[in-house]
C-alpha cells in the first residue's frame, strides 16, 4: 500500500458529504371512520333491511276484533232502545194515563151531578162507577170504564162487557194494568181475604169482600172466619159445590176466559141467575213485567149502602170499619 509522502503539503480534506435524499412527504394518519380508498371494482349494492315476519293469525285477528267492536256497538244501541223503552213504559205512559184519568173522573163527578141514576148500559170507553181499596191507602181510587180494549184500559180498569153490573148476582168482573198505563192493579198480590174492595156508583157504595184463600178454606170458621171484618164471606162451596174452584186468588193461564163467569171457571154451568152470588173478580197479568198468566182476585158483597145527600166515601170507611 503506498504511504502518504511524508513531506507532502497536505491540503484539508473535506469528508464526503453524502448525497441528500429527499424526505418522503409526511402521511397523516388515516381516520378510523374514513373510508377505504376507492378501487376499479364494482361496488355491491347495499343490502336491503329484512323484511318483517308476519306474525301468525294476524289478518284473521284483525277480523276478530273488529267484529267484536261491531257486537259491542249493537249491545251498546240495543241497550239504550231497552232502556227507553222501559222508561216509556214506566214512566212515559204512566203519566199519560194519569191525565186521562183526571179528565175520566171529573167528566164522571159531572154527570153524576146532573143525574141520580146509573145508567145500566154505559157507552163504551165511559167512565160509569168508580172502585177504591182501602187497604191501598185513602187516596187510592180509580174510575170504571165500559170495556177492556186497550185504549180504555189506558185509561183506568175497565169492565168486562158481558158479566154483571155492580150488585147483580153473577160476576161484576174488571181488568186493569198491573204495570205502565196508570199501573192501578200494581198491587192485586198483597190483597188478603177479606179485604174490601168498594165500588161506587151514581147512588150507591157496594163493598166487596176478599174470598177465603185455597189454603183458608178448611178450618174457616174456627180461624180467620171468626173476624168482624170477615163478616159475610165464607168459602163458597158452603153455598153451592159449583163455585168449587172459586177462592180469594187464583193464578191461570191466559186462556181462563172463563174466569170472568157467571159462575167463575164453569162457563157451561145452569145455575139460575138468582141462585147466582153477587161476585166481584178483578183480572190482571202476572208476573210483574210478564203477561204470561193472569192474577185473578174473587171477592164476594157483603153490604150495600145507598148514597145520601152529602154521603161520602170518607163516611163509608168509619161504617165499614176501616179507618
Amino acid at each position: 500500500m503506498v504511504e502518504p509522502l511524508a513531506d507532502a503539503p497536505t491540503r484539508p480534506v473535506m469528508p464526503p458529504v453524502a448525497r441528500r435524499q429527499a424526505r418522503p412527504e409526511p402521511v397523516p394518519p388515516s381516520e378510523p371512520d374514513e373510508a377505504p380508498p376507492e378501487s376499479d371494482a364494482p361496488e355491491d349494492p347495499p343490502e336491503e333491511p329484512p323484511a318483517p315476519k308476519a306474525r301468525p293469525g294476524r289478518g284473521g285477528g284483525g277480523r276478530a276484533r273488529a267484529a267484536v267492536r261491531t257486537f259491542g256497538e249493537i249491545l251498546i244501541t240495543l241497550g239504550i232502545v231497552v232502556l227507553l223503552f222501559v222508561v216509556y213504559e214506566l214512566w212515559v205512559t204512566n203519566l199519560m194515563s194519569q191525565e186521562l184519568q183526571r179528565d175520566a173522573s171529573a167528566d164522571l163527578d159531572q154527570r153524576w151531578s146532573q143525574q141520580r141514576e146509573m145508567h145500566t148500559d154505559p157507552m163504551d170507553g165511559e167512565a160509569f162507577a168508580r172502585m177504591y181499596i182501602p187497604s191501598f191507602g185513602v187516596d187510592w181510587n180509580f174510575t170504571i170504564q165500559q170495556g177492556v180494549d186497550a185504549a180504555t184500559l189506558e185509561i183506568g180498569p175497565g169492565h168486562y162487557k158481558k158479566t154483571a153490573m155492580p150488585g147483580e148476582p153473577g160476576n161484576f168482573a174488571v181488568a186493569g194494568h198491573r204495570v205502565g198505563k196508570g199501573a192501578p192493579f200494581n198491587d192485586l198480590d198483597l190483597l188478603g181475604s177479606c179485604d174490601a174492595v168498594v165500588i161506587e156508583t151514581v147512588d150507591t157504595f157496594f163493598v166487596y169482600r176478599v174470598l177465603p184463600m185455597s189454603d183458608e178454606v178448611q178450618g174457616w170458621a174456627q180461624g180467620k172466619g171468626g173476624d168482624p171484618r170477615c163478616e159475610g164471606v165464607r168459602p163458597l162451596t158452603e153455598l153451592d159445590p159449583a163455585y168449587g174452584e172459586t177462592v180469594g186468588r187464583r193464578i191461570v193461564l191466559p186462556t181462563r176466559g172463563d174466569a170472568v163467569a157467571p159462575v167463575p171457571y164453569q162457563a157451561d154451568s145452569t145455575l139460575p141467575e138468582e141462585q147466582q152470588v153477587e161476585l166481584l173478580t178483578l183480572t190482571t197479568c202476572h208476573p210483574r213485567f210478564s203477561d204470561r198468566e193472569r192474577m185473578i182476585i174473587h171477592g164476594v158483597l157483603t153490604h150495600v149502602y145507598e148514597k145520601e145527600a152529602g154521603a161520602t166515601y170518607d163516611q163509608l170507611l168509619k161504617e165499614i170499619g176501616e179507618v
